[in-house]
């Protein structure tokens, strides 16, 4: 699997111009199953979130995790992470795990992230999504089972 996390002072998503999620200080998460991942690497994806320590301290230096902070998370399935540009102008998805497995996939990774103490929001699978966020930082961070 693989994510892309922002470090947010807020962020939302709306789908037919509803606001269906928002958070205040915390963590964006855009995540994408691949091909052959099993709730296995979401687990571990979830796990590797919740530790990962981006937060500033009280001498300014990255060294919380959002679990440390009390933060949110508002996590968005982002089907693009999986892009293939080696070819051509158009982004092949092929590598993307199939719709039914990304959305279980997507869901068991944001129940593991609850279920792991912090508080979470969630975007709506396969939608035409606005996704709202204040970069805090801003810092940037991605993240894939393989590597």
């Amino acid at each position: 699997m693989r994510a892309l996390l922002q470090r947010v002072l807020e962020a939302s998503v709306a789908v037919d111009g509803t606001r269906i999620s928002e958070i205040g200080p915390g963590l964006l998460v855009l995540v994408c199953a691949m091909e052959g991942d099993t709730e296995a690497e979401a687990e571990k994806l979830a796990a590797r979130v919740s530790k990962l320590r981006i937060f500033q301290d009280d001498d300014g230096k990255m060294n919380r995790s959002v679990t440390d902070t009390g933060g949110s998370a508002l996590v968005v399935s982002q089907f693009t992470l999986a892009a293939d540009t080696r070819r051509g102008n158009r982004p092949g998805f092929s590598t993307a795990a199939a719709p039914e497995t990304g959305r279980a996939l997507y869901e068991h990774f944001t129940d593991t992230l609850a279920d792991l103490g912090i508080p979470t929001q969630r975007g709506q699978f396969a939608a035409d999504m606005k996704v709202g966020l204040v970069n805090d930082g801003p810092i940037t961070i991605w993240l894939d089972t393989e590597a």
